[in-house]
């Protein structure tokens, strides 16, 4: 059984914290057969601001009353990731579709606690891994397809970062493995992982290690991997969150040529062969997040389908599990 398409969605958002204010919470209204009339968070004063300053009719302070509430046509969690399970599961309960932040959750076991919940209820599970959307990677992705580099054969991730500047009493729950499942790699590697689920196929095998060399909070602060794509393509990657100089680079190499890009950025994208070099420009829309909503809504409304599921993003979950697995057993 699953839900009868709806005329239009009618969203209530649980978490309305920082990447609701202009990352997704505005694409939310600005989406065709969309609006957002209810959001929730547990400090009522800061759910009835947010509600004021970006028009929203209602707010609530305990989650079980947006869900109960019969405007509301489908839930979108924007906690951190320790209770995206849980609120993913009631919503559900209720037999309101569901688009939850990424990552999905802290393990690909809770993700999988999520997809069946949903299933069972007979509502869709979506994820806002919206890089799939993006018109930046849309290019990229068309790019590829097009033959633009030929067969692909590999790809090389690269992220570098400073350390930021945190108290270690006061830390964001992305550095705490008991919320968001890990560290920066969890909360930023997920994406480009995703992505690359997205561009070249779904990951086969994969090996991985992880340290906390800096030891400046209780997750990993460096992460190589290597990665088997069932379409034969090879890769690597190399995290790296206490370095003096910053680096965003994913390069797509094939047969005829090799395509660079940021997974961050908003630079243009390089393709590189025999040829030259050519730059092609690949800027982020206003609303990150709006691309990938307006696909939910259409696959919501009977009007298409969208890139980014429970299944899709349970497979980049499970890529981090493997990756982190050594690490987190002993930690």
């Amino acid at each position: 059984m699953t839900s009868a398409p709806l005329q239009d969605v009618r969203w209530g958002i649980i978490g309305v914290g920082a990447v609701t204010e202009r990352k997704s919470g505005p694409g939310l209204q600005r989406a065709e057969r969309s609006s957002l009339v209810a959001v929730m968070r547990r400090d009522g004063a800061k759910a009835a601001d947010f509600a004021h300053r970006h028009g929203v009719p209602r707010w609530y302070d305990d989650a079980d009353a947006l869900i109960a509430d019969p405007e509301v046509d489908a839930v979108y969690v924007a906690t951190p990731p320790d209770s995206h399970r849980d609120y993913a599961l009631r919503a559900a309960a209720a037999g309101k579709p569901v688009y939850v932040e990424k990552p999905m959750a802290r393990t690909a076991a809770e993700c999988e606690e999520m997809i069946a919940a949903c299933e069972s209820a007979g509502v869709p599970l979506f994820v806002a891994y919206y890089r799939r959307a993006m018109p930046r990677f849309v290019r990229v992705k068309e790019l590829l397809d097009g033959g633009a580099v030929g067969e692909v054969r590999a790809v090389t991730v690269r992220l570098h970062a400073p350390a930021g500047m945190w108290q270690p009493d006061n830390l964001p729950w992305r550095l705490r493995p008991e919320i968001s499942g890990g560290g920066l790699f969890v909360d930023l590697g997920s994406h480009t992982l995703d992505l690359l689920d997205h561009l070249l196929g779904p990951v086969e095998t994969v090996t991985g290690l992880a340290a906390n060399l800096a030891g400046r909070y209780p997750a990993e602060d460096h992460v190589a991997a290597t990665f088997g794509f069932a379409s034969g393509v090879v890769g690597t990657g190399l995290w790296a969150f206490d370095a003096a100089v910053r680096r965003d680079e994913v390069e797509i190499v094939g047969t005829a040529g090799a395509l660079t890009f940021s997974s961050f950025g908003e630079e243009p994208l390089v393709l590189r062969t025999p040829h030259g070099e050519e730059h092609i420009e690949a800027p982020y829309p206003e609303v990150v997040q709006q691309p990938l909503i307006q696909l939910v809504v259409d696959e919501l409304t009977g009007r298409g389908t969208a890139p980014s599921t429970g299944r899709s993003a349970l497979r980049t979950a499970r890529v981090v599990d493997a990756v982190l697995a050594d690490h987190r057993a002993g930690r």
